[in-house]
């Protein structure tokens, strides 16, 4: 038996941009702060992997590490290499 999804266009959807992942050569630096956070995710290797990818970030015009993105209140979804934000603005301390 196969079960037909149906997205109603009608439905508003919960997020403002699509942005790709873009793999590095190299790790970026992410603060100790964002490390803490994600202890319980996953494993090191895991976490040293998303390093080495970042996003160019819309709402605030400069290339993030993709755990830094995941940790925004900004973040939505991650599929298939395309990161889903809320594009709302972020109070900077």
């Amino acid at each position: 038996m196969f079960l037909l999804l149906r997205w109603n266009m009608s439905e508003k959807k919960d997020w403002k941009y699509e942005i790709p992942v873009i793999k590095l050569e190299k790790a970026m630096k992410v603060p100790k702060e964002i490390k803490e956070q994600l202890k319980g995710i996953g494993s090191r290797k895991f976490i040293s992997q998303l390093k080495k990818e970042a996003v160019d970030c819309p709402v605030l015009n400069k290339r993030l590490s993709f755990l830094e993105c995941y940790v925004c209140p900004n973040f939505v979804r991650r599929i298939r290499g395309v990161v889903y934000c809320k594009g709302l603005e972020l109070k900077q301390a």
